[in-house]
């Protein structure tokens, strides 16, 4: 018997995580891929409100959380009860064993020991189907618990639909913003008995009114012994979350949900097969593909015509068309829109419309979204998304998103940080952002000269040949942030002085993290040239000095001075962690890093790290995630990695090779063609490759095109014995 691909996927893979350390800060998500909302188990307050280890659930959560640094919004939790009725977090918390939890892409079911119940759930895009079964009498309730904000409650006795019109946000969203939430309980509801109540578990009034803070404990009318719930959740109105529910769940049974859901995962997961993998490999691949299909979130909505309409986080108005969300584009340019230019390249055409739809409603693009404009990261890496779908054929209005990306080249932005480029007129004037004005200046400087390159790719594809001109001459602006005196890239100040930092007599120290650098220290954050490898190479002295500056970061230890951080964050405590140098797998300035030997002539070298790399770092487990997981774009990188091939350069339409870890794969590409990668002699201490070859004629290149993928290539590796 065939094993579904969704029953190798490990949800929790990466949940074992805290403030201090991650293992991937993922969370358990059910529902359908891309969903706009997810469901998950609720452990704890605050961000990490999940981790594998708790024995006390205090609700099932709906949320949309696509990290516990930017935390949720529209959320709100569910919890049945039998008895005595305890209402605050803490109170009602219930026994359960994680051990004998069903966690799946499509599936929930957990049995409340004290409250002597199971719950099954299964989801869809925008909805949930429940099923809760007590196994003894007694009074009973269900308990909702929306976020913190302003939260309406309304009950519809003759339909027994309790509605919640929630504010729970998080910022990033115009002050009418709201959640409209809607209960389809099989069981009637006693209005009299059932109450609201604070945070702090006391009874505030009746469960029908306006609160600001606030739960509600409905008390069942009589003692029922299993009750469905029908969840649907709109950011439009009470009546398309009706329309959310007609379409996604109508009169369906629980299995008939269930089995569309994991269909629609089914589908997405066996664009890839694998052969020649060991059962934990296998977990481990589809975990991390299932991870690459949760986000962007979808925002919009099928209205009683079935035509998509969409809450603008922007405008705080209703528009027609696609809109996407819960992304940040730092993280995500680099692996995962580059993987859907190959296995969803339709679902990529319409984010990539929903992104512009954005653009027109924000007057910007969002750097980081959720659901709106977020002050997160540097760059504008939307830049590179545009332009990578661009020069891989994917069509979309690429006239308004030039207008928008020119937008983040040549006007200065807000100050607030939540779009364009901070430090652009000084970057414009001088040719590098200046560390005495600036923070984070080298890496800005770098981050801003790959964006200027992308969208050059845009420009001379469209005939701007002037503005591609410029931007392609300021794409080199990173060179003015190399100082040749110690070899590395460096913060540089306004009057064209380098950055003194006080640790040695040059003022300088390659583990000195901050400063100049984003998350990270030269080390990790100094290679950020990807679209000019050859440049950076010979500012580097050449390709054996390169080479030699590539095997002096994995053979430096891992120390590390905390600088501007003053103390230590959970990214110098993962690198520190593992046995990889100053390489950090667990931030993505270091993913492309790897590929680099190869571009420098050495693919071995490029072949032995990232087979360790894959072997070491990744896993089907709940601590099996090297950092933080990040919108798919760690998953992405073991994804590509694992193939055989990596996007060095998003923008360019190639792919650097690497090292396949399967002996065979085979990818069904919506165009119809088959992609297949085979590794000869394969075996898990054969991690070098000989030579290449593509369809059947030898292949010597470090890269190979994008258009050859798609166009249904053979690719074979022959593995060194």
């Amino acid at each position: 018997m065939v094993q579904d691909l969704v029953d190798l996927v490990e949800v929790r893979q990466g949940a074992e995580s805290s403030f201090e350390f991650s293992n991937g800060n993922t969370l358990p998500l059910i529902g359908a891929p891309f969903a706009m909302c997810n469901w998950s188990l609720q452990t704890a307050g605050g961000p990490w409100f999940y981790h594998p280890q708790h024995r006390r659930l205090q609700g099932i959560r709906a949320t949309r959380q696509p990290s516990p640094w930017i935390r949720d919004y529209g959320h709100f939790s569910f919890l049945p009860q039998l008895g005595e009725r305890h209402l605050s977090a803490a109170r009602r918390a219930s026994a359960f064993r994680p051990e004998d939890t069903a966690l799946g892409p499509d599936y929930l079911n957990v049995d409340l020991i004290r409250d002597a119940c199971r719950i099954e759930l299964t989801a869809t895009e925008r909805c949930s189907k429940s099923i809760v079964r007590f196994s003894r009498g007694g009074s009973k309730r269900l308990i909702i618990e929306p976020g913190l904000g302003q939260n309406e409650f309304f009950y519809d006795e003759s339909r027994r639909v309790f509605s919640c019109k929630s504010s729970a946000n998080n910022g990033g969203v115009p002050d009418n913003f709201a959640t409209y939430i809607e209960f389809h309980i099989s069981d009637a509801i006693n209005l009299e008995s059932s109450k609201a109540f604070d945070v702090q578990g006391e009874v505030i009034g009746p469960v029908i009114g306006s609160y600001k803070d606030a739960g509600v404990a409905l008390e069942f009318q009589g003692d029922p012994t299993e009750v469905t719930i029908d969840i649907t959740t709109s950011f439009i109105s009470f009546e398309q979350a009706g329309n959310n529910l007609a379409n996604e769940i109508g009169d369906r049974s629980f299995d008939e949900v269930r089995n569309s859901t994991r269909s629609d995962w089914e589908q997405l997961l066996s664009r890839v097969a694998i052969e020649g993998a060991s059962d934990e490999q296998r977990r481990t691949f589809y975990s991390a593909m299932y991870r690459c299909f949760l986000f962007p979130r979808q925002i919009h909505e099928l209205n009683s015509q079935g035509k998509k309409v969409h809450y603008s986080p922007y405008d705080g108005k209703v528009h027609g068309g696609p809109m996407y969300t819960d992304n940040g584009f730092w993280d995500t340019h680099r692996t995962v829109y580059p993987l859907f230019s190959i296995l969803i390249p339709s679902i990529l055409k319409d984010m990539l419309e929903g992104w512009i739809n954005a653009y027109r409603e924000g007057a910007w693009f969002p750097k980081w979204a959720s659901p709106g404009y977020k002050a997160c990261m540097i760059g504008t890496h939307i830049d590179a998304v545009m332009a990578d779908a661009y020069v891989k054929g994917i069509e979309f209005d690429v006239e308004t998103a030039f207008a928008g990306l020119c937008k983040h080249a040549y006007q200065a932005s807000d100050g607030s940080g939540r779009h364009g480029r901070e430090g652009l007129e000084d970057y414009m004037k001088l040719g590098w952002v200046p560390h005495d004005r600036v923070h984070e200046s080298a890496s800005r400087t770098m981050d801003f000269a790959y964006n200027d390159w992308c969208i050059a790719q845009i420009a001379q594809g469209i005939g701007e040949t002037k503005k591609a001109q410029d931007l392609l001459q300021r794409s080199h602006n990173y060179k003015n942030t190399f100082d040749s005196a110690i070899g590395f890239m460096r913060g540089r100040n306004a009057d064209g002085s380098w950055r003194d930092n006080g640790y040695s007599d040059d003022g300088f120290s390659p583990i000195e993290w901050g400063g100049p650098f984003v998350e990270g220290s030269v080390w990790q954050c100094g290679w950020a040239v990807s679209h000019d490898v050859d440049g950076l190479i010979e500012l580097m002295g050449g390709r054996e000095a390169f080479v030699a500056k590539l095997d002096e970061q994995m053979e430096t230890p891992p120390n590390f001075e905390v600088g501007y951080y003053k103390s230590e964050i959970h990214e110098m405590s993962e690198m520190a962690a593992v046995d990889f140098g100053q390489y950090a797998q667990s931030n993505q300035p270091s993913h492309h890093i790897l590929y680099l030997y190869a571009l420098a002539g050495c693919p071995e070298k490029t072949q032995y790290w990232v087979r360790k790399t894959c072997a070491e770092l990744y896993a089907a487990t709940e601590d099996g995630l090297p950092g933080d997981e990040d919108n798919g774009e760690m998953s992405a990188w073991y994804v590509f990695s694992s193939m055989g091939f990596y996007p060095v350069c998003p923008g360019k339409p190639e792919y650097v090779l690497g090292s396949p870890l399967f002996s065979k794969v085979s990818v069904t590409l919506e165009n119809g063609n088959q992609l297949v990668i085979e590794a000869d002699n394969q075996a898990a201490n054969h991690v070098h490759v000989s030579c290449w070859e593509i369809n059947d004629h030898g292949h010597g290149e470090a890269v190979i095109e994008h258009n050859v993928l798609m166009d249904g290539a053979r690719i074979r590796a022959q593995m060194k014995l």
